[in-house]
């Protein structure tokens, strides 16, 4: 019984040493950004919006398709 407590005991020193040297180890991975002066130019492109890519034609075409769907499925509406 003495074992396993001493198992545990060194088990639970062993993930609080591992604990401490992997967040030492992230603080050491940071480090002060330097200071970049950077000019940039840029240009304004316009562009035409296509009509495929405005969403409410897809809402419409699909109430379209299943309007149309729902016709054929329905059929000529005679029984014989």
């Amino acid at each position: 019984m003495n074992t396993t407590l001493l198992s545990r005991k060194i088990e639970s020193f062993g993930i609080l040493l591992l604990t401490f040297f992997f967040s030492a180890l992230a603080f050491a991975q940071e480090k002060t950004a330097p200071a970049v002066n950077v000019t940039t130019t840029s240009t304004k492109t316009t562009t035409t919006e296509e009509w495929y890519t405005n969403p409410i034609y897809w809402v419409i075409g699909a109430l379209l398709l299943i309007i149309i769907i729902a016709v054929v499925a329905r059929g000529n509406g005679k029984r014989d």
